[in-house]
């Protein structure tokens, strides 16, 4: 699979990465740990090699643990904190939490260190306080992550990216959610030397389907509506799944797209879609940009 440097760190990231929000995570069961753990093997024996999970994704952390520690030197590993969850106690976003995070999430990992730890959806005020970053600083110097990160949308998003302070950052980005490009965020991380992930890179499957269970799947849901709207795109692929990836990768600022899933066959496919069937006609891309910025009507990244 292609790969790219993620920004100016030394990670050389596959194209397509695993988030982790999608595998199982009701509990902690034997069952469900194997079916992660299916999932797991099945990004890393395709050749995926960026795995990003959060300390609020349920038990994902220990399932990751659990099933592919021993495998560690095959993938980039990335996580997130910032909120209090679990059986933690604390305030989210203050220091406290942000350091019994990281530990806890190393803990839960099995490892002794991540690749990268991100302030998950951090908001504005907080960041500009500077407090969280010093100590996501102090856990970079102390070894606990190599590089830091910000995962969030809009003003967070380019304050964290004009601030100089994170080596990545994570952002919403899709045909349906298209700031990252008409707002030049996107450009402007890479201009600052940030590596660039995307979440969301699928808009969760809206386009040519009904709903997404998702609190923003209305939303995208209704966008995709309004851009259909105008009729079938010349040379758009029949299947919505790689016009969406296909879109999304188009960008020439986008290092690695996150996708999910709780089905390792779903893994495969997208894999070998990636490497086998993209990219899509820059005709469609640019069609897409174009109604995008004709119908957007004060449309902003969903957190």
């Amino acid at each position: 699979m292609e790969k790219r440097n993620l920004g100016k760190t030394d990670m050389n990231v596959t194209r397509l990465g695993l988030g982790l929000a999608e595998i199982p995570r009701h509990d902690d069961s034997q069952s469900d740990v194997e079916a992660a753990g299916r999932v797991l093997n099945a990004a890393l024996d395709g050749g995926i090699n960026f795995l990003d999970t959060s300390a609020c994704y349920g038990k994902t952390e220990e399932m990751m643990g659990k099933t592919v520690a021993h495998r560690r030197d095959e993938y980039f590993l990335a996580t997130k904190c910032g909120h209090v969850t679990g059986s933690a106690t604390g305030r989210a976003w203050s220091v406290e939490t942000i350091e019994q995070s990281i530990d806890r999430s190393l803990k839960r990992l099995n490892t002794d260190h991540v690749d990268l730890v991100q302030l998950h959806s951090c908001p504005l005020e907080v960041l500009e306080q500077g407090n969280v970053i010093e100590a996501l600083q102090r856990a970079q110097t102390a070894g606990k992550t190599r590089f830091i990160g910000h995962s969030g949308d809009n003003e967070a998003a380019r304050w964290a990216v004009e601030s100089g302070h994170f080596d990545t950052l994570q952002t919403s980005y899709n045909l349906v959610e298209q700031h990252g490009h008409t707002k030049d965020l996107l450009s402007l991380a890479s201009e600052k030397g940030m590596g660039t992930i995307i979440k969301r890179p699928v808009a969760n499957g809206v386009w040519g389907k009904a709903s997404s269970p998702y609190a923003y799947g209305d939303e995208y849901h209704r966008r995709s509506e309004i851009m259909r709207e105008l009729g079938p795109i010349d040379g758009e692929p029949d299947d919505p799944h790689m016009l969406t990836m296909g879109f999304t990768l188009a960008h020439p600022n986008v290092d690695v797209a996150i996708v999910g899933s709780h089905n390792p066959a779903h893994v495969r496919s997208n894999i070998d879609m990636v490497e086998n069937q993209l990219p899509i006609a820059d005709s469609v891309v640019q069609e897409l940009y174009r109604r995008f910025e004709q119908l957007e009507d004060n449309w902003r990244q969903l957190t």
